[in-house]
């Protein structure tokens, strides 16, 4: 098997999966599941086939793979693939970049820059504004509250750089009592520690709350959030980041989802004065329905994210705005290049009526649970339902029941003590009868 033959194999394979995708139960069977223990294998002293290594990638691994490039995977906030933003991900991996600046890939550099003007646009985010396109959010917090921190530290005189942070002086951060776990990672990373985090009380919905927000100054770091994990509620940013800016706080927002809220005339004015913030994440991979590992961190001190991440060194220098400068990672794969390809397709038009579409398709299933004898436990402002029934045992007994069937998959999770499930509605593929198919199994297991 030549080269090319094996990537045209691959490609059969691909096709194979996607065109059967829908039709599959979305959780592997214990059969599948079993199956995976052909790749517990010792190392082999010789290699194999490549034809072989891929074949046994699909005979085992397909099986095993969890359909959330599918129209009825609704567990956490995951879309399904746009076919055009697969088929950049296809050709840029044929081209093997390494899409650290224009020197190492001028295209990359080209799209990249294009599709991160797009997104200001798109976000009506300010257009001075740097955009990193990184691998997640928690990596985009990263790197925009390190910039957070630096940039304080040298309002006061402190170059962290030079000095570090042993007697600098001390940078608060308040963060919602309901902040994501992907915050709190960022946060233990950069040694700010758990315990040293102010908490500000929320309401029922996970929102800060305005009127109890802890005291911010010119060395507080605030995070807040557009789509609360559980309920999809986005903080009171006209009523709060004003207070912040007063106080000379620097403000981010993790946006994971909830920041596309910006793109939709129905939805926009959950976002009021997000714009005022001064960092933002957002993820493709969610609601953008692009390949996972595709994220985006957003600045508006272009400077002060280039000088946090600065990467040039003296046999690979570039400039300010090249994407080794604005993220994590200097070896890197172009993946603003299929974010760029679902924006050129979708257009503005395309990705306000997905997302106005997910969130009618909430408020439908939202109705139908209530209907069923559910309790549905959040105010359904985006794609998310968060409910349960009476009693907790009921609770799980109905996401066991409905995920038995194979053709639906969603999660569990805890809400106010107690346990409550959730659904997330963000594929593209899912249509109004997937919604009515999902509420027929759930109407079904919510009966004793």
């Amino acid at each position: 098997m030549t080269d090319l033959d094996l990537i045209a194999d691959a490609d059969r394979r691909a096709r194979a999966y996607l065109a059967g995708v829908a039709g599959q139960r979305v959780f592997p069977d214990a059969a599948a599941l079993a199956g995976l223990g052909a790749f517990d294998e010792p190392m082999p002293d010789a290699g194999r086939a490549a034809g072989q290594t891929l074949a046994l990638l699909d005979d085992a691994g397909s099986p095993g793979a969890v359909a959330s490039n599918g129209p009825h995977y609704f567990g956490f906030v995951i879309g399904a693939t746009l076919p055009v933003a697969a088929a950049a991900e296809r050709l840029v991996s044929a081209w093997d970049q390494c899409a650290a600046s224009f020197d190492t890939s001028p295209v990359a550099d080209a799209i990249e820059k294009t599709a991160a003007r797009w997104l200001l646009e798109l976000l009506d985010l300010p257009r001075q504004s740097a955009v990193s396109f990184n691998t997640s959010a928690s990596a985009g917090s990263l790197s925009c509250l390190t910039a957070a921190r630096r940039s304080l530290l040298a309002r006061h005189g402190w170059d962290v750089d030079a000095q570090g942070l042993s007697g600098a002086p001390q940078v608060r951060v308040v963060v919602p009592q309901s902040v994501h776990v992907t915050i709190r990672k960022a946060l233990r990373m950069m040694g700010f520690g758990t315990r040293h985090l102010i908490e500000a009380p929320v309401d029922d919905q996970g929102r800060i709350d305005p009127a109890r927000l802890p005291g911010l100054d010119h060395l507080t770091i605030l995070c807040l959030q557009a789509g609360e994990v559980n309920t999809g509620s986005l903080d009171r940013f006209a009523e709060i980041i004003p207070l912040a800016r007063a106080a000379g706080a620097w403000v981010h927002v993790d946006g994971a989802f909830g920041l596309w809220a910006r793109v939709s005339s129905i939805k926009r004015h959950l976002t009021e004065g997000i714009e005022g913030a001064d960092s933002w994440t957002t993820d493709g991979h969610k609601w953008l329905n692009t390949p996972y590992d595709g994220a985006m961190a957003i600045c508006r001190d272009r400077d002060a994210l280039a000088a946090a991440m600065n990467s040039d060194a003296v046999y690979a220098s570039a400039s300010a705005d090249s994407q080794k400068n604005l993220g994590i990672e200097f070896s890197r794969r172009a993946r603003g290049i299929p974010i760029w390809a679902a924006l050129r397709s979708l257009g503005r038009d395309g990705v306000e009526d997905m997302v106005n579409r997910h969130c009618a398709f909430a408020n439908r299933l939202a109705r139908g649970l209530a209907d069923a004898g559910y309790t549905v436990l959040n105010d359904v402002d985006l794609n998310q339902v968060l409910f349960r029934l009476d009693t907790d045992a009921a609770t799980s007994a109905a996401h066991a029941s409905a995920l038995e069937t194979g053709r639906l998959w969603f999660g569990q999770t805890r809400w106010q003590g107690r346990p409550a499930l959730r659904f997330s509605i963000s594929s593209w593929m899912t249509s109004a009868q997937d919604i009515e198919a999902a509420l027929a199994i759930l109407s079904d297991c919510a009966r004793p």
